[in-house]
């Protein structure tokens, strides 16, 4: 049963088939990457039942990530927590658009909204139909909570068990996750300059500012270029 489809009302078998496909490739593909952060967060000093926590209960992959990468780099855990909440803002966006989309029952929302990240918005959105989407958020979104939990503790503990991660290089494989997920959905000319805007902001003031603030800064990049592609206009 898809969340808040009511009884008789599924989808024809060959769609059902191929959203099923789609959605379970997206959250087999990104809940994988769970391991890790299972890993930067062991790296960073964040414990195996903290980083577990983190997964349950934030379950947004470029949020998580930030709070560990600026604890790793020694900042300050409520500058590194600001930073985290403003990544995971976009989410809320999302919900504004996917509550109408969706339509589901009020009972479901509160559980719903959890769900509500990048990979399930973009399946969701990509389906011609409420019912197709209803099914591609609900695959997507149980897939992806599973494995990126089940991941997360499997990268934490191996990392525990290998010791100091950055001996091992493992240190750069969050950002290295983020950017390999970042990269495909930059399309357009706008995106490619809010990301390059970003990197030059954040990159630039890591000298020069406490660990947690450059990342602050960079979330800039977006309305600067709207601004200055409105100018234009």
């Amino acid at each position: 049963m898809v969340i808040g489809e009511a009884p008789g009302e599924g989808v024809a078998d060959k769609p059902r088939a191929a959203v099923v496909r789609d959605a379970l490739g997206v959250g087999v593909a990104v809940g994988l990457s769970g391991f890790a952060f299972g890993v930067t967060a062991a790296g960073a000093g964040v414990s195996v039942l903290q980083a577990c926590v983190l997964s349950l209960l934030v379950f947004t992959g470029a949020s998580q990530f930030a709070l560990v990468g600026a604890l790793a780099a020694g900042g300050n855990p409520f500058t590194a927590a600001a930073g985290a909440f403003f990544l995971g803002t976009r989410n809320a966006f999302y919900g504004l658009r996917l509550s109408q989309l969706l339509a589901l029952p009020k009972a479901v929302r509160p559980f719903a909204a959890h769900w509500v990240i990048d990979e399930t918005t973009a399946v969701a959105l990509a389906q011609p139909d409420r019912k197709s989407a209803r099914l591609g958020f609900t695959v997507t979104g149980l897939t992806l909570y599973a494995l990126w939990n089940l991941t997360t503790l499997l990268g934490a503990l191996g990392a525990e068990a290998i010791g100091d991660t950055r001996v091992w290089g493992l240190d750069a494989a969050g950002p290295a996750v983020f950017l390999a997920l970042l990269a495909p959905m930059l399309k357009t000319s706008t995106e490619r300059a809010v990301a390059a805007l970003a990197l030059v902001l954040g990159l630039g003031l890591l000298p020069v500012l406490p660990s947690g603030v450059p990342v602050l800064i960079a979330a800039l990049a977006a309305p600067i270029v709207l601004w200055m592609k409105g100018r234009r206009s």
